[in-house]
């Protein structure tokens, strides 16, 4: 297990979706390791192996001292919606209000292979669509409106890490609950 450098916003692998995961063996188990241990020292509510380079559909989450993870993702969504800043451990330090469903209902698989079905309202919902979001090459940013979408790339285009490669960011605290996605 190790911390690992997070992809920053303008890296392609973020924009690129993701393989179905077909092996369930130690390599899964040490990245489902490495992205749990790099999204708690963040740290984040969520963290998708897209974010550390890997192109797999795997992501982790720390939602209400609850910690897990999800391997092949497949959402069914509410139609009821909720609104709220949101912010991405790829874009540090930036938050913006972002339209998401308010419960999501994930079904996927364990490091293991084992089937498991992961239900969430709120921020669990929030963290779920926005970690798969991830898995399909889509930013929050993305989600906005035109006009906060064009706010959050002018915003993007003046932090202090635009166009750096992979460092270890440490961001403040400043969104929902303190933790970012």
């Amino acid at each position: 297990m190790a911390v690992k450098p997070i992809r920053l916003f303008g890296d392609p692998v973020l924009t690129t979706p993701a393989a179905e995961v077909t092996t369930f063996d130690k390599e899964l188990r040490k990245l489902v390791k490495d992205l749990t241990e790099t999204m708690l020292d963040a740290p984040g509510a969520g963290l998708a192996a897209p974010q550390l380079g890997v192109s797999l559909r795997v992501f982790t989450y720390d939602v209400d001292d609850e910690i897990g993870h999800l391997v092949n993702p497949v959402l069914d969504l509410s139609d009821e919606m909720q609104e709220g800043d949101e912010g991405c451990l790829s874009v540090p330090d930036l938050a913006f209000n972002t339209r998401r469903s308010m419960r999501v209902v994930a079904k996927g698989m364990t490091m293991h292979g084992e089937p498991v079905v992961l239900e969430g309202s709120e921020l669990l919902a929030r963290c779920i669509q926005h970690e798969t979001d991830h898995l399909d090459g889509i930013m929050f940013v993305d989600r906005l409106d035109a006009e906060t979408r064009k706010e959050a790339m002018k915003a993007i285009r003046e932090a202090e890490w635009f166009g750096q490669q992979a460092p270890q960011v440490k961001i403040s605290p400043h969104s929902i609950s303190s933790r970012w996605l």
